[in-house]
């Protein structure tokens, strides 16, 4: 008996006979396995990221040319350039520049530019958030929208979402994205996404109690997302983006909903000295001055890539290792054990062989009746 095809909608395009519940794996149970390291080189990862991928998502649209390249994370500051002067830097070495440094390695060398670099979030750590962290059906903030993923995957796993973003240019990019998806796949919830400054949360929200906070903020002055002067990224210094930022967490606290999860993914950048700036700690201290309990850190290993090349050079010259993860810190709001159980239980998300269908309390669905199976396809497809 040959198996049946792998339909094209969200699932893992694995195919079974059920095993006995006691065998269940981790990932089985839980997307992936619930440690506080998650593999994005795997293979099951990257099989699963494929398969959002190819929904259509395209996170870059909606960025301007020129901030999806070198200008993108190459943003010069007010600092003299002694090093670079005459050497054919922007404004020829009079203001410090990431070409040098130890700096301009990090961010590719000479060759950095030619392709668009913009960061692209992964679309697999969103559904591992959605499934473990906020319940069916509840509503997700972002207030740091940029692209289309959080909120194509929100839509598709069944939260309604609703995203920031001061360019009314991305906000209309994710839009057009997200329709033409949901013409093919039709949400439960259409994804919202407001052209506006996250600083004015209160009045964005308008009394609404988001059921789970999700974003990835700008890392400093890393990416430059826009010319717009309340742009973080755009803050001029590391003090000026802290107090902005800070602002922002506390209204996304006094927001939430009790017993509520919040999660943000964040990761270090150097400053002018060639020191961390303390981002990840300084989010941690934020969080916890608003109010929130530090619930899990998790780290997400991320591909290789270029890191090879560019850890070469730099940690030579100046024993800096190459940066492959990320941090994906979770808080709580209220109670933790509350929170969770205001998740329900994590569902199992393989497509089974014959329509079975295997819970994370290792409980066995077998629908008896076409509507049943119908039922159980559809909730696997939210």
């Amino acid at each position: 008996m040959s198996e049946p095809a792998v339909e094209p909608d969200i699932g893992q395009a694995r195919l079974f006979q059920p095993p006995a519940a006691e065998h269940l794996t981790l990932a089985d149970r839980f997307l992936v396995p619930p440690f506080s390291i998650l593999d994005a080189r795997a293979g099951y990862w990257q099989d699963r990221k494929r398969e959002w991928l190819q929904l259509g998502i395209s996170s870059e649209l909606g960025r301007d040319e020129k901030l999806l390249g070198f200008e993108s994370i190459a943003v010069a500051s007010t600092m003299p350039c002694p090093k670079c002067e005459g050497k054919g830097t922007p404004d020829g070495g009079r203001t410090m520049c990431r070409y040098c440094h130890g700096r301009g390695l990090k961010y590719g060398g000479k060759g950095y530019g030619k392709v668009p670099t913009t960061s692209v979030f992964d679309p697999v750590l969103c559904e591992v958030a959605y499934r473990w962290w906020s319940p069916p059906g509840g509503v997700v903030y972002d207030p740091f929208a940029g692209g289309s993923v959080r909120g194509i995957v929100a839509a598709r796993l069944g939260r309604r979402y609703l995203g920031v973003d001061l360019r009314p240019e991305q906000v209309e990019a994710n839009e057009a994205q997200a329709g033409d998806i949901g013409a093919k796949l039709p949400y439960a919830y259409d994804p919202v996404w407001v052209a506006g400054d996250s600083r004015d949360t209160p009045a964005i929200l308008a009394g609404q109690q988001p059921d789970f906070i999700f974003s990835c903020p700008p890392y400093f002055d890393l990416e430059r997302y826009s010319d717009d002067p309340r742009d973080l990224s755009n803050a001029g210094s590391y003090a000026g983006f802290l107090g902005g930022y800070q602002e922002i967490v506390q209204h996304c606290y006094d927001a939430l909903a009790n017993d509520r999860f919040a999660c943000f993914v964040v990761g270090e950048v150097r400053g002018p000295g060639g020191g961390y700036v303390g981002l990840v700690p300084d989010t941690v201290v934020a969080f916890q001055e608003a109010g929130f309990v530090y619930w899990n850190e998790l780290v997400l290993q991320t591909p290789l890539g270029s890191a090879p090349i560019r850890t070469g050079a730099q940690f030579g010259g100046q024993r800096k290792v190459g940066k492959v993860h990320q941090n994906a810190l979770v808080f709580v709001k209220g109670d933790g054990k509350a929170a969770a159980a205001a998740c329900g239980v994590v569902p199992e998300v393989a497509l089974e062989y014959g329509g079975a269908v295997w819970r994370a309390d290792a409980s066995l669905v077998v629908p008896e009746t076409e509507e049943e199976l119908d039922f159980y396809d559809e909730e696997e497809r939210l």
